[in-house]
């Protein structure tokens, strides 16, 4: 079932492992201190300010294709693992096997269904540990909600500015 990786693959998960790493943060000071620290001897020169804006657009560029290989690839990974838990679970709607493949409409429609079931929930054990606790407890100022996030398109398709 689980194939070799392609080069790239394997580069990537290489490259995103060891930039990750605080030895790798502390190299590159180390290059910037070196660059500033050489600067008198070039005079400030702009071939001297050149290098070094040539190689930090080259390695950005580079690893931006790095880092989004790692990410897709743990993002997919993720998904497989989460649907899994989906399947095999009796009381799980099937339909949140693939959500990634909703409109943002049918997201916000199923969004909106679980909060409700969150409030309900939540006034459920507020019923519950009212009557165990007492008045006291019961007359305690509700928690405030999670503000919801905007949507980012319009009922008529657009996008909002």
């Amino acid at each position: 079932m689980i194939s070799r990786s392609s080069w790239f693959a394997r580069f990537a998960q290489q490259v995103a492992w060891i930039t990750g790493r605080p030895a790798a943060f502390f190299v590159a000071v180390g290059i910037i201190i070196v660059w500033a620290l050489v600067g008198p001897f070039f005079n400030y020169s702009n071939t001297w300010q050149l290098v070094i804006n040539s190689c930090t657009t080259i390695v950005t560029f580079l690893m931006v294709f790095v880092i989004q290989n790692t990410q897709n690839r743990d993002t997919a990974a993720m998904h497989i693992k989460l649907d899994e838990l989906i399947r095999v679970n009796r009381s799980a709607r099937n339909i949140l096997l693939d959500l990634e493949e909703l409109d943002d409409t049918e997201l916000e429609q199923i969004r909106t269904e679980y909060e409700n079931l969150a409030r309900e929930a939540e006034t459920m054990r507020r019923k519950r540990s009212g009557a165990a606790a007492g008045d006291a407890e019961s007359k305690a100022p509700p928690r405030p909600t999670r503000p919801r996030a905007k949507s980012t398109s319009s009922k008529s398709g657009g996008t909002k500015a």
